[in-house]
């Protein structure tokens, strides 16, 4: 059994001003794909997996045109190299926004597709915010998703995707993919799976796989930060029996629609200088803000500088900022040296929709080079806070993401962190954590962004709507 196997993986919203390009993607190529620590279940499975190229990118704005074009072509290039496969098993977010593109997902399956024939098996797994359309899954055969945000079963959900696929394979077993939209759109932050109504929606999933016919049962949030019209919540069932998954994919999707009110944000919320008075007044000895506009977990620029000036005019006694994306100032910073103080304009140099440079007076603590000329990181202290300058968009979603430029974040009475929900690592440590409303390419008022492609009526944009599974 030969099963080829790779894929592209990108969140992208086109509400970003800066568009992912080539630098951007991690490309993992043959046998650097095998080696690498993504799929270590393979020599598990019997069935020799050839690997084709692998592409990942921190989300970001929409994909160059160009950018997709060379990457989904080294991969076909790959893949009709190999000769014929049994199967291919197709390692994706679900989120990738091409500029000038619908679907691009649906592009590559269905490019994939003319490679391996209609008789090879093709099996997806992707995240829960990846965004699902009917022409995406005429083109496969398996589907897997995440069944938790914050997420923690990513690993699990590649292996369960090569294993349906080697097992279907093996037993010449015809699968079916049944697809319900649902016209919801929410963020993820709103639909968390370990809170209600997550925790039930996602909870059930496991016993409807037990149900004579199906194999897998997903449910998709969808990704909100883009304007595409298969953007939308959706109801996934593969399976055997066609009457059966449709069946399971209606009750999902009506379960979903049913729960659609119920759906909260997993912490408090508020503007940031209502955020920043809660947490002073905290009985806890450090409080986490979640920066989620400029969330670049979600997509966002990560160059506004909005919750800093809001952090200085309060005059908190202790704060970091982490982080805060501005090549130029890191060039200054590493060019002055550690020690020096030095006059910069913060931020504000990428999404100036939502901010303007913050003029600031401060001194460089320490340097951090993460073996790469793009990667290095300042902390900057301003008056009374540490601010993580970084020369590429990133995010500070675990423990390690700050002592290795010497934080401790406990040790600080505010935390701001670019994101939207905390991840695990750092869901476990925070004592107390807010979710401010700041603007940005990832705004959580979804009904104010400018969205002209989506599908309508949509919820909560149209909230009076009537709508049943069919």
């Amino acid at each position: 059994m030969r099963i080829a196997f790779g894929g592209i993986s990108i969140e992208a919203t086109n509400f970003s001003p800066v568009p992912s390009t080539l630098d951007d993607f991690i490309i993992y190529r043959g046998e650097a794909l095998v080696a690498s620590d993504r799929y270590p279940f393979l020599k598990e499975l019997k069935a020799e997996f050839v690997p084709t190229l692998f592409a990942q990118a921190w989300p970001g704005g929409a994909v160059d045109a160009h950018t997709y074009q060379i990457l989904k072509g080294e991969l076909l290039a790959r893949l009709t190299a190999i000769g014929p496969v049994d199967g291919f098993y197709l390692d994706l977010h679900g989120a990738m926004k091409v500029d000038g593109m619908d679907d691009a997902e649906a592009d590559l399956a269905a490019d994939i597709r003319a490679i391996v024939g209609s008789r090879a098996r093709i099996a997806a797994s992707m995240d829960l915010h990846g965004n699902v359309s009917q022409t995406y899954v005429a083109s496969i055969d398996l589907l897997t998703a995440y069944r938790t945000a914050p997420h923690r079963d990513a690993l699990e959900t590649r292996h369960k995707a090569c294993r349906m696929l080697v097992d279907a394979i093996a037993n010449a077993t015809e699968t079916q993919i049944a697809c319900v939209p649902i016209p919801v759109l929410l963020s993820g932050e709103a639909t968390r799976t370990d809170m209600e109504p997550g925790r039930h929606l996602w909870g059930a999933l496991p016993e409807i796989d037990k149900i004579p016919g199906v194999l897998d049962a997903s449910l998709f949030v969808g990704f909100a930060w883009v304007d595409e019209p298969r953007a939308h919540a959706a109801a996934v069932i593969t399976g055997t029996n066609t009457a059966v998954i449709q069946r399971e994919a209606q009750k999902l999707a009506q379960a979903y629609w049913a729960a659609r009110h119920e759906f909260k944000f997993g912490t408090p919320v508020g503007s940031i200088d209502e955020c920043i008075q809660w947490a002073l007044a905290a009985d806890e000895a450090c409080v986490f803000i979640s920066d989620s506009g400029d969330n670049t977990t979600a997509g966002a620029v990560g160059d506004i500088p909005g919750c800093l000036a809001s952090l200085l005019t309060h005059n908190v006694p202790s704060a970091v900022v982490a982080g805060l994306t501005d090549a130029t100032a890191v060039v200054a910073c590493v060019q002055a040296g550690v020690g020096a103080t030095l006059a910069l304009r913060l931020g504000g140099k990428l999404d100036t929709a939502h901010g303007q440079p913050l003029p600031v007076h401060g001194k460089v603590i320490s340097l951090f080079d993460g073996g790469r000329e793009q990667d290095r990181q300042v902390v900057f202290q301003v008056a009374n806070v540490k601010v993580i300058l970084t020369e590429r968009r990133s995010a500070f979603t675990q423990v390690s993401d700050f002592t290795q430029v010497g934080i401790d974040p406990l040790a600080h009475k505010i935390v701001v962190v670019k994101l939207g929900y905390l991840f695990p690592d750092l869901l476990r440590i925070a004592p107390l954590a807010y979710m401010a409303l700041t603007p940005g390419a990832a705004a959580q008022d979804l009904a104010r962004l400018p969205y002209r492609r989506i599908q309508r009526p949509m919820y909560p944009m149209d909230s009076e709507m009537a709508w049943a599974a069919e």
